[in-house]
């Protein structure tokens, strides 16, 4: 596997079928995709969703919060 940046390993893309069906488990609103940090932003939630090996990690708790 190849690293996009330094100890990062390189971005699997997303399915864009995948994006139209996920929502936040938390405010149900939809999500935006941040390939580079390989994240699934909710704004409501002020929480980005991590993506691990192509796989969205939609539990709440796996979160990051965002900052204000």
């Amino acid at each position: 596997m190849t690293a996009d940046a330094p100890g990062r390993p390189a971005a699997i893309p997303l399915d864009p079928r995948l994006l139209e069906i996920l929502v936040c488990p938390l405010t149900k609103c939809r999500l935006d995709y941040d390939r580079d940090a390989q994240e699934l932003i909710s704004r409501g939630a002020k929480l980005a969703y991590p993506i691990r090996e192509g796989i969205p990690i939609m539990l709440p708790e796996e979160a990051r919060p965002l900052a204000e």
